[in-house]
C-alpha cells in the first residue's frame, strides 16, 4: 500500500503523523512510503531522517495526498484540505466528527474511508489511540490552568500549592477517565485540593483505591457539581462518550456563581465541550473571559508538547496502521472489531452510530454491510 504523511496546518499543530521509524516499520513490510518535505520539523525529525528510513520525499502536500492510498495524519483535515481527498482514501486520523458537521459532509461527498483515532476501541472497552493524548492533555489541563490562574493572565492570582499558611488552590475534575486520571495526578503533585467527579460509582471506588485520602470523589450529579465548582479555583472538563457530542456538564449559570478569576479548562472541546460557554481556542489566543471567568479551550493541547505527543501517538498508531496497510481495511475490519470501530464514513456512508446520532436528518449504516 502507498501510506502518505503531510505537514499538519492546524493553528500551531507541531504533530506529525508518521516518525522515520514508523517509516521503516512500513517499509520494511514492503509499503511505500510518501512525506511532504518539512512535514517532520515541528518534532524535531528532519527530512534527512525520514529519507534514511526509506520514505520518499514530496515537495507539497498535492504530491502526497494525491499518491497515497491511505494518508496519515494526526488532526482533522481543515478545510482548505477538503478538495484533495479522493474517493476511495484511507483517511487515518482524529476525525471528532459530532463537533464538525463541515468535514463529515466534505469525507462523505468524496467518499472517504475515515478511520477516527478517536472510536478506534478494543473488547475491554478501551481506546487506545484515544489513550496517549488524554494522558497528555490531561497532565497538561493542570499545568495550563495554573498558570491561567495568574493574575497577569486574568486569573484570581492563586497559587495551586499554596504555602505554608495559605490555602490550597481548589481543583474540581469533571470526568474519572484518562484525562481526569491525569489531571489528578498533576494536581495531587502540585500540592493542590481536588475533587474529582464521575458519573460510575466503580470508577469513582478505583479513583479512591489510587489517590485515597489526598482527593475528594463525588458522584455526578448536578448539585455536586454545582456546589463543587462554586469554590473552586480550576475547574477541568474531561467529559467523554466516544464518537458522540459531549454533555454539557458545566452550565453557564455556574459562571456568576464562581469566584471572580477563576479558571475552566476545556479538555473536551473537540467533541464539543462539556462547557456550555465553550468555544474554541487556539493556541496564538488560547483563553477568553467570561462572567469573570477565564475560559481555557485549545482544540489541540497536546500540540503544545509536539515531540513527546508524536512519540507517544505514532506508539499506539503503528501497531493498527501497519494491520491495514497489509490486509486492507475491508479485511482488517472484518478480523478486527476494534478497527471496524475507528471506521466513521464509509463510501458516502456514515458508520459511527454516535456520530450520526448527533446531527439530525443523517442516518447510520452498519459498516459490515458495505464491505
Amino acid at each position: 500500500m502507498k501510506i502518505g504523511c503531510v505537514r499538519e496546518i492546524k493553528n500551531n499543530e507541531f504533530r506529525v503523523g508518521l516518525t522515520p521509524d514508523n517509516v521503516r516499520e512500513y517499509v520494511r513490510a514492503n509499503h511505500t512510503v510518501l512525506i511532504e518535505k518539512g512535514a517532520g520539523m515541528g518534532s524535531g525529525f528532519t527530512d534527512e531522517e525520514y529519507k534514511a528510513a526509506g520514505a520518499i520525499l514530496c515537495d507539497n502536500a498535492r504530491d502526497v495526498w494525491d499518491g497515497c492510498e491511505m494518508m496519515v495524519k494526526v488532526k482533522e483535515p481543515l478545510e482548505e484540505e477538503y478538495p484533495l481527498f479522493h474517493e476511495g482514501l484511507i483517511l487515518y486520523t482524529y476525525l471528532h466528527l459530532a463537533a464538525d458537521q463541515p468535514q463529515m459532509d466534505a469525507l462523505l461527498a468524496g467518499k472517504v474511508k475515515g478511520v477516527a483515532y478517536e472510536t478506534l476501541q478494543e473488547k475491554d472497552g478501551s481506546l487506545p489511540l484515544l489513550a496517549p493524548m488524554s494522558q497528555i492533555a490531561g497532565r497538561l489541563s493542570i499545568q495550563e490552568g495554573a498558570k491561567y490562574l495568574e493574575k497577569r493572565f486574568g486569573g484570581e492570582g492563586v497559587l495551586l500549592a499554596g504555602v505554608p499558611g495559605t490555602p490550597k488552590a481548589h481543583v474540581v475534575i469533571l470526568g474519572g477517565g484518562t484525562v481526569g486520571t491525569n489531571a489528578c495526578k498533576i494536581a495531587v503533585g502540585m500540592g493542590a485540593e481536588v475533587t474529582i467527579i464521575d458519573i460510575s460509582l466503580k470508577r469513582l471506588e478505583q479513583l479512591d483505591d489510587l489517590f485515597g485520602s489526598r482527593i475528594q470523589t463525588l458522584v455526578s450529579t448536578d448539585a455536586n457539581i454545582e456546589r463543587s465548582v462554586k469554590e473552586a479555583d480550576l475547574v477541568v472538563g474531561s467529559v467523554l462518550v466516544p464518537g458522540k457530542s459531549t454533555p454539557k456538564l458545566f452550565k453557564r449559570k455556574y459562571l456568576k456563581e464562581m469566584r471572580p478569576g477563576a479558571v475552566f479548562v476545556d479538555v473536551a472541546v473537540d467533541q464539543g465541550g462539556c462547557g456550555e460557554s465553550t468555544h474554541m481556542t487556539t493556541h496564538d489566543d488560547p483563553i477568553y473571559m467570561e462572567d469573570g471567568i477565564v475560559h481555557y479551550c485549545v482544540g489541540n493541547m497536546p500540540g503544545a508538547v509536539p515531540r513527546t505527543s508524536t512519540i507517544a501517538l505514532t506508539n499506539a498508531t503503528i501497531r493498527y496502521g501497519l494491520i491495514i496497510a497489509e490486509k486492507g481495511l475491508e479485511a482488517a475490519c472484518r478480523d478486527s472489531r476494534a478497527i471496524a470501530l475507528s471506521v466513521n464514513t464509509y463510501d458516502g456512508k456514515l458508520t459511527c452510530k454516535n456520530v450520526a446520532d448527533s446531527f439530525e436528518g443523517y442516518e447510520y449504516t452498519d459498516l459490515l454491510t458495505l464491505i
